[in-house]
């Protein structure tokens, strides 16, 4: 392997590319830098070509049981996905080799795919850590127990096997150094940022379905992410609050956008609350163009006070405001171009969401610095800087 051409293996497991924007970015970096890229990921949400070259990147994609509902279905998924990746990793190696393996969480059982090709052919191993899966476990099914141990030593299996690990932010570094014991030469923060998004395009004013304002999400609806909280403030904001000027815009899908939508339905908001599943670039632009306020609804817990939230990103990227529950990552990512909501509850975000539209001017004001403080401080060019000094660094570890 030399410094300057690396042939990488980059293995994501819960979104198939180019849709999980992270590591499509990271894939493109690399690839601009000279590096042959090669992903393994998920059949799965309209990305079915089991194999295909987009952009000058090699994609092989396995089946997947799709999003895990309970224990069992954790289980399933995971033996089933873990499968798919050791056969394309397998045709991968046959076909082209390669010199590094950049492991994607979660899972953190991903090692098993890369341990024998570091055992046997010296590969090096990165391992990207987009959230503390232990944390993550915990918050989907609240609770431990022998699972969770499991998912404890898959976490301290990846690190040990990694040369170099790769965090989203500061506060998954910290974790990663105290429960990996790693040198700081070994870890790297490459964080999360919006690259080329179409900031551009023109507002359509039909989205919000005649009325003054449109309130925004854009990411994953599984347990985890707190629509819920989100549904059950519109309809704090209609039946109780008696408003029929706002409505709620709802992008992405996840295992529980059936169910929430029951739930929409349930508290009688047909008409206030749009769900349109999974939209394309182009939608999501406009709407984010189109909208007075965006929200981050998920929950205060370990696992979000870690995780960096792509919404957050893409919301400052079109300079809109925001409402979130205070996490602390949330908090670090956001800056002053957020109001926080300071406990899990659909009351007070609804009044957050009430007192942030009716004051346009403040709106405005906190959109125009979560811009700067995104193109200043939290630019995609600075991470890419970082993730190609992480593979600089796996390159030249003995």
């Amino acid at each position: 392997m030399t410094p300057g051409h690396q042939r990488v293996l980059i293995i994501v497991e819960n979104l198939p590319v180019p849709l999980d924007r992270r590591v499509w970015q990271e894939a493109c970096a690399l690839r601009d830098a000279g590096h042959e890229v090669t992903v393994i990921c998920p059949q799965m949400r309209g990305y079915t070509e089991a194999e295909e070259v987009l952009e000058g990147i090699q994609i092989y994609r396995h089946r997947s049981r799709g999003e895990a509902k309970g224990i069992c279905g954790f289980i399933s998924r995971y033996a089933t996905a873990l499968w798919g990746e050791f056969r394309c990793a397998r045709k991968a190696w046959q076909r082209k080799g390669f010199d590094v393996i950049h492991l994607c969480n979660p899972p953190d059982l991903l090692f098993l795919v890369a341990l024998p090709f570091k055992l046997f052919a010296h590969v090096k191993v990165i391992f990207d850590v987009h959230g503390l899966w232990p944390e993550m476990y915990e918050a989907k099914f609240g609770r431990r127990g022998l699972l969770y141990q499991v998912v404890r030593f898959a976490e301290r299996c990846t690190l040990a096997l990694a040369d170099v690990v790769i965090a989203t932010n500061e506060s998954v570094l910290a974790a990663v150094k105290q429960r990996g014991r790693k040198k700081d030469q070994d870890v790297f923060v490459v964080r999360t940022a919006p690259n080329q998004l179409n900031t551009l395009v023109a507002a359509d004013l039909s989205l919000r379905k005649g009325r003054k304002h449109l309130v925004g999400y854009v990411g994953v609806m599984g347990n985890a992410n707190g629509v819920n909280y989100l549904i059950e403030a519109a309809a704090h904001i209609v039946h109780r609050r008696r408003r029929n000027d706002v409505q709620f815009l709802l992008m992405g899908t996840g295992p529980e956008h059936a169910e929430l939508a029951k739930l929409r339905d349930a508290m009688a908001l047909q008409g206030f609350v749009d769900m349109p599943g999974r939209v394309t670039n182009e939608f999501l632009f406009t709407a984010l163009k189109t909208m007075d306020l965006g929200v981050a609804c998920n929950p205060i817990n370990d696992y979000n006070d870690h995780y960096t939230m792509n919404k957050t990103l893409e919301y400052m990227a079109f300079s809109r405001a925001q409402v979130m529950f205070g996490t602390k990552e949330g908090r670090y990512s956001a800056g002053d171009a957020a109001r926080y909501v300071t406990e899990n509850s659909a009351e007070k975000l609804a009044d957050a969401i009430l007192e942030m539209i009716d004051n346009p001017e403040e709106c405005e004001r906190m959109g125009s610095l979560g811009y700067e403080r995104l193109t200043r401080e939290l630019s995609w060019k600075r991470s890419v800087a970082s993730l190609l000094a992480a593979y600089d660094r796996a390159c030249h570890r003995s």
